[in-house]
C-alpha cells in the first residue's frame, strides 16, 4: 500500500489506491454557497483538523432529473454543499505531470463530476493528473439577481482552477502545465475561460468539445428571473430568492419555457461586459489570451445525440432556414450540398450546424484570427442509430466504454472499434496537455485542416465547407 494522504492548503486529505492511480473525491475548493453566501461568488473553503477522508464524491449541484426515468444526481437532503472537485493521480511524488481539469456539460442545468462517464482513472493512467469539477448550474449558477455578480457557475470554475494552482503539485501535477477541457456547456465554459483575463496564469492549454450556441444578454436574463419569480411568488431580489430552498426554485425554474419541450434557452452565460464580453467567437476575437493553445471540435451528427430525436418527416426546410435566419436560398443550398439526403436528414444537418458545429468553427477561427494556436477535429465514428451524435466523443476521451451513457453510442458490450480509437484519442489529448502538440497539423484560415476521428483517423481540409459557407453571414448574436 502506498501512502494516500496529501497535504492541501486547507488540510490533509486521504484518497483511495486504485492500483496505479490514486483518487481523491469530494475535496472542497470553496465554501458551501448557502446562507449569506447563497447566489454569491465562491469564497475559499474553511480548513479542517486531522485527515479528511476523500473516498466518496461530494454532492452534485441542485438540479432536476434530465430525462423521464433517469434519476437526478442531486437529492434535496444534500442541500447546497456542492463546490467540490476530484483528483486522479498516477504519481503522488514530485512528478510534475501535466494536469487536465474537466468541466462537464448539461445544458447549464444538469450534471455533476460524480457521473460514471467522467471517472478519470483510465485517462489518468495515461500519465496525467486529472481533476473533475462541480459548479453551480441552473438558477443557482446562472440566474440573474440585481446587485449580484452574474455567471456564478463560471466563477466556481475559476475558483476550482485557483485551487489547482495552489495545490496540484502535492498530487504530482505541474501547476504551470494545466489544460482545461470540457464538452457542450463545459466546452463553452472552456472557451469563455480562455477569453477572459480573469484566468491569466491558471492554464496554458484548452480543449473545447462541442461548443453550443445560446448566450443571454442581461435584459434576457432579467426576463427569465421575472418569470421564475412570478411562478414562485417572490420578489426579484436576492432576499426573495434566498428565502427559497433549492427544490422550490427547481420546481419553477423552467417557467419561461411554458409551451416548449426542448428545455433549452433558460440558463447560460450572461453577457455582462465583465467576466463574459460576448459569445466565445466574439470574446476570443479580441485576442486577450492568444497565448493559450486551443483544440476545438464537434461530433459530425451533433443533433442526433441531443435527446436522440431524428429529423422529423415532412419537415419544411425553408421554414427551418427562416427560423435560423439563413436567408431564402439556404434550404436549396443544403439540398445541393447533400443531393442524396432526405429533408429529414438535412434537418439534422441544419440543426447540428446551428446548435454546435458552426459555433465551434467560429470559435476556432476567432482564436486563429487573433493569433492563437488552434487545432480542429470532427468526430465521425458511427456505432449506433445515434451515430456520431452529441457527446459521442466523451467515452473515447475518458476510456469509459462500460457506462450506461456510453452504451447509447457504443452498444453493450462496447463496439470492437472502441478500445483502439479511445487509446488514440487519449494519446492525442494527453500529448497536447504535455507538449502542446496533439499529433495532427494546426488549423489555419486557408486550408482549415481538421482531424477526422473515425475507425482509421485522418486529416481533411474543411470537411463541412458547404455548411460553413452557408452560415458565413448568419452568425447568431
Amino acid at each position: 500500500m502506498i501512502n494516500t494522504v496529501v497535504q492541501t492548503d486547507r488540510g490533509r486529505v486521504r484518497g483511495i489506491d486504485l492500483g496505479g492511480v490514486v483518487s481523491f473525491r469530494g475535496v472542497p475548493f470553496a465554501a458551501p454557497p448557502e446562507g449569506l453566501l447563497r447566489f454569491r461568488p465562491p469564497v475559499p473553503a474553511a480548513g479542517w483538523e486531522g485527515v479528511r477522508d476523500c473516498g466518496a464524491f461530494g454532492s452534485a449541484p441542485p438540479q432536476l432529473a434530465p430525462l423521464p426515468g433517469v434519476p437526478s444526481v442531486w437529492r434535496p437532503e444534500a442541500g447546497l454543499d456542492c463546490l467540490s472537485l476530484n483528483v486522479w493521480s498516477p504519481d503522488l511524488g514530485a512528478a510534475r505531470l501535466p494536469v487536465m481539469v474537466w468541466i462537464h456539460g448539461g445544458l447549464w442545468k444538469y450534471g455533476g463530476s460524480s457521473m460514471p462517464q467522467y471517472d478519470a482513472a483510465t485517462l489518468a493512467g495515461s500519465g496525467v493528473v486529472v481533476v473533475t469539477v462541480n459548479y453551480r448550474v441552473g438558477f443557482e449558477g446562472f440566474g440573474h439577481l440585481p446587485g449580484v455578480p452574474e455567471n456564478r457557475g463560471l466563477r466556481d470554475q475559476i475558483a476550482a482552477l485557483e485551487w489547482v494552482g495552489r495545490n496540484i503539485a502535492a498530487f504530482g501535477g505541474d501547476p504551470g502545465k494545466v489544460t482545461v477541457f470540457g464538452q457542450s456547456a463545459g466546452a463553452a465554459s472552456v472557451a469563455l475561460l480562455v477569453a477572459t483575463r480573469a484566468t491569466d496564469g491558471l492554464f496554458r492549454r484548452a480543449i473545447a468539445q462541442s461548443i453550443p450556441s445560446g448566450y443571454l444578454s442581461v435584459a434576457e436574463a432579467e426576463r427569465v428571473t421575472a418569470s421564475i419569480a412570478a411562478a414562485a411568488g417572490v420578489e426579484t431580489t436576492w432576499e426573495g430568492f434566498a428565502a427559497l430552498p433549492p427544490e422550490a426554485i427547481l420546481a419553477v425554474q423552467d417557467a419561461p419555457l411554458t409551451g416548449r419541450d426542448d428545455g433549452s434557452g433558460v440558463f447560460g452565460p450572461v453577457i455582462d461586459g465583465d467576466l463574459v464580453s460576448g459569445p466565445p467567437w466574439t470574446a476570443l476575437s479580441a485576442g486577450a489570451r492568444r497565448d493559450v493553445e486551443l483544440i476545438c471540435g464537434f461530433t459530425h451528427e451533433e443533433y442526433n445525440g441531443m435527446g436522440g430525436r431524428p429529423g422529423p418527416s415532412g419537415i419544411d426546410l425553408e421554414a427551418v432556414a427562416g427560423t435560423l435566419r439563413l436567408g431564402d436560398r439556404a434550404a436549396a443550398d443544403y439540398r445541393r450540398a447533400h443531393p442524396t439526403g432526405s429533408d429529414a436528414d438535412l434537418f439534422t444537418v441544419m440543426l447540428s450546424d446551428a446548435l454546435i458545429r458552426m459555433p465551434t468553427i467560429w470559435t476556432a477561427e476567432a482564436h486563429t484570427r487573433a493569433g492563437g494556436r488552434t487545432w480542429m477535429y470532427d468526430f465521425a465514428w458511427r456505432g449506433s442509430a445515434i451515430g456520431a451524435g452529441h457527446g459521442a466523443d466523451v467515452p473515447f476521451v475518458f476510456g469509459n466504454g462500460g457506462t450506461r451513457y456510453a452504451a447509447r453510442f457504443l452498444g453493450s458490450p462496447p463496439h470492437a472499434d472502441f478500445a483502439p480509437l479511445s487509446e488514440q484519442m487519449r494519446t492525442a489529448w494527453t500529448a497536447f496537455a504535455a507538449t502542446g502538440d496533439p499529433g495532427w497539423p494546426g488549423y489555419d484560415l486557408q486550408h482549415r485542416l481538421t482531424r477526422i476521428w473515425d475507425t482509421v483517423p485522418g486529416d481533411r481540409q474543411d470537411p463541412i465547407a458547404a455548411s460553413r459557407r452557408i452560415w458565413e453571414h448568419a452568425e447568431p448574436r
